[in-house]
């Protein structure tokens, strides 16, 4: 959920939101991965979706 409520949609979409719990457990569940490693990437990485997902594959491998 934005923190904007005038501002939703695709822009909101592109981000990771690291403060909301059910968002990092997604993502962690989405590429089968720890919360921990989940939390630490998007530390490391920043919020940009499409970067934490490139990133979390790597981390796979």
């Amino acid at each position: 959920m934005p923190d904007n409520k005038s501002k939703r949609g695709a822009a909101d979409r592109r981000q990771v939101a690291g403060g909301e719990g059910y968002e990092v457990n997604y993502f962690a569940r989405k590429h089968g991965i720890s919360k921990d490693q989940a939390e630490a990437l998007i530390k490391r990485v920043g919020n940009d979706r499409d970067k934490l997902n490139a990133a979390a594959e790597k981390l796979k491998k």
